[in-house]
């Protein structure tokens, strides 16, 4: 019969393997854009989002609810920090 720990760890291992899948399709995402494309950027920033969910779900499923708090906190303002200086340092060709 299957204990509560071993079904505890069970349902760790199927959530990290999940968190390990959507970092790789992330990667694959930021892989698959060129750089001709206009806005490339935020596309790779949207992308990036679903590492940082995957990113979440691995520290929570870890038994580190304070980091992922953190994390969850933080990201966006970096992601956001990002477009910004991006939107507002890129050239005008007007």
């Amino acid at each position: 019969m299957i204990s509560v720990i071993d079904t505890i760890e069970l349902i760790k291992s199927v959530f990290l393997i999940l968190s390990s899948i959507f970092v790789v399709l992330s990667a694959i995402g930021i892989i698959r854009y060129k750089d001709d494309l206009e806005r490339v950027l935020y596309a790779r920033i949207h992308i990036l989002g679903v590492a940082d969910v995957a990113c979440i779900i691995a520290l929570l499923v870890l038994g580190e609810p304070l980091l992922a708090a953190s994390y969850f906190i933080f990201a966006p303002f970096a992601s956001h920090a990002i477009a910004n200086a991006y939107y507002y340092g890129e050239e005008k060709n007007d």
